[in-house]
């Protein structure tokens, strides 16, 4: 008979499976997971959920399954990160719309008060910068340095997204 101990470990592998099944885009295993029973907000020991990880990695089937099965859309890693803004800095335009359209926060901010929005302007991932303006980001936030989204774009010579900023 199993006791307490071998149903947490079964758990625990579980939550490993479903984080490497998210980072491979392996959306029948993810299934096969949650009709377990498992928590699709599971973290490791980043802190990143399996939608974080399946956004960063550009898997939009499985980042569509996990937020249909209760994924928090506005989780974030250790250092404050969210799907959102992974997706901002990578410049997936389809998983944000997704992301957004579940509800994802526009203007979180990470552990140095980035946000999805100055991700996107820093890396020159201009769509995402349209994109994030269209849906109402708010472009006053500033970063624990002082420096806002226009500021960090002017640092980055990003000039398109200097006009949208504008």
């Amino acid at each position: 008979m199993a006791n307490y101990s071998d149903i947490e470990l079964n758990m625990e592998n579980l939550d490993k499976v479903l984080i490497h099944a998210a980072r491979l885009g392996n959306a029948p295993v993810i299934s096969e997971i949650i009709e377990k029973g498992q928590s699709v907000n599971v973290q490791d020991e980043k802190g990143y959920t399996p939608l974080i990880i399946a956004c960063y990695n550009n898997h939009y089937e499985v980042a569509e399954l996990l937020l249909k099965n209760g994924a928090d859309v506005n989780a974030a890693d250790h250092g404050g990160n969210t799907a959102l803004m992974g997706v901002s800095f990578k410049g997936y335009e389809d998983i944000a719309q997704l992301l957004i359209s579940n509800g994802a926060d526009l203007n979180l901010q990470h552990g140095n008060g980035g946000t999805a929005l100055m991700f996107a302007a820093m890396f020159g991932r201009n769509e995402l910068v349209k994109l994030l303006l269209a849906e109402g980001a708010d472009t006053s936030i500033l970063d624990v340095r002082g420096l806002s989204v226009k500021d960090l774009a002017l640092q980055q010579g990003n000039h398109q997204a200097i006009e949208m900023l504008a």
